[in-house]
């Protein structure tokens, strides 16, 4: 089989799959079991120097989902939360690093901060994080609900100038590879990520949660999730997402082609990493993915991908990275194309369109039927 491993910006990953940063690595219990069932990195959930402030509701999360099976995880294809930041003490969590190191000292542990707009806060728990033996650092300027009323997450990520100021701060004192986890929720995502890399950052992480409101229950006319009655905009996750998160991946591989990325968003399978690396993903990273369906399942993913690898005769994930790029153009190219080629297109004009044959002739201009 290919082999996986991969090498980015110094750290070595025995797979490109990531656990990312959520639930699924909320202590150092959890990032261990994902270390002993084959996961090549972890990025912890995203911690500050001051838990005070942080406490979670029940519910926090909300589904969207084909048929009534409740019972069926692969129906899901829509998952929005409202979950914030560690509730933990950041001393628990120093703690935590020294032990998940001790225990896998040659897996990549990747921390997750997050700070207000306060220059000293993002030195000091960079300082101290990587004191403690972590590998790398993910900079949350990306979260897209609970705290950038406090001028965090999206607040930050969402302005160039102040992605620029917060990354120099931390690079300024960081010794350990930076990326710098990217929110959706703007106009053109290569904007932040340009910021982030004139400050010296040498990833970026994309896409976080997409800001939504996934739904109203019919029977109470109340938003989901729903708290006493009540509920705020959340970040919608899942399958549904990885549309948005291929795009917003191929625009920032095709505007930085030498910088690292670690893709994310509605990752379930190898097949769906896949495509992120023939976008320029280096790693992938899953998070809603574990908690619908558990660690293992990263085993099948690897299997998966390795068998993808395989089949198209690619040794090595760096030749498999990127290498679909090149099939992206401008759509005067695509008529030109058509037009070199002689091709007969199923419907020529809009006139062509009739209404009683309106499903069959969308089904004819569908690609993958």
């Amino acid at each position: 089989m290919a082999d996986l491993s991969i090498e980015v910006d110094g750290l070595k990953f025995d797979n490109p799959f990531v656990i990312g940063s959520g639930p699924p690595g909320s202590n150092a219990g959890t990032i261990n079991r994902a270390f002993k069932e084959g996961w090549g990195g972890v990025v912890c959930k995203t911690l500050s120097l001051d838990n005070s402030k942080v406490t979670n509701t029940a519910p926090r999360y909300a589904r969207l989902r084909h048929g009534d099976d409740k019972k069926d995880k692969h129906a899901v294809y829509g998952f929005e939360n409202i979950e914030l930041i560690s509730d933990r003490p950041f001393e628990d969590w120093i703690d935590d690093f020294k032990r998940v190191k001790d225990t896998y000292p040659d897996k990549v542990l990747i921390c997750s901060i997050m700070e207000e707009h306060n220059k000293n806060a993002w030195q000091e728990i960079t300082g101290k994080c990587q004191d403690a033996g972590v590998d790398s650092f993910e900079l949350n300027l990306s979260c897209p609900h609970g705290l950038p009323e406090r001028k965090m997450g999206m607040a930050m990520g969402e302005n160039p100038d102040i992605v620029e100021e917060v990354c120099g701060w931390v690079m300024d004192v960081a010794k350990i590879p930076v990326w710098a986890k990217m929110t959706p929720n703007v106009t053109h995502i290569v904007d932040p990520a340009a910021s982030a890399f004139k400050a010296g950052c040498h990833g970026v992480s994309a896409i976080n949660t997409i800001l939504s409101v996934l739904g109203i229950d019919l029977e109470t006319l109340r938003p989901l999730p729903t708290v006493e009655g009540y509920s705020v905009p959340g970040g919608y996750s899942c399958k549904a997402v990885r549309p948005v998160a291929l795009r917003m991946v191929m625009q920032l591989a095709k505007a930085f082609p030498d910088k690292t990325i670690s893709g994310i968003g509605g990752v379930e399978t190898g097949t769906d990493a896949a495509q992120f690396i023939l976008l320029g993903a280096s790693t992938v990273q899953v998070c809603t993915g574990v908690m619908l369906y558990g660690y293992r399942m990263v085993k099948d993913m690897i299997t998966e991908l390795g068998g993808c690898m395989d089949k198209h005769e690619f040794a090595h994930v760096k030749d498999f990275m990127g290498h679909s790029l090149e099939y992206f153009t401008t759509h005067a190219d695509l008529v030109q194309r058509q037009k070199d080629a002689k091709a007969k297109k199923a419907l020529e004009k809009d006139t062509d369109w009739t209404g009683d044959k309106f499903v069959e002739q969308t089904d004819q201009l569908t690609s993958n039927d």
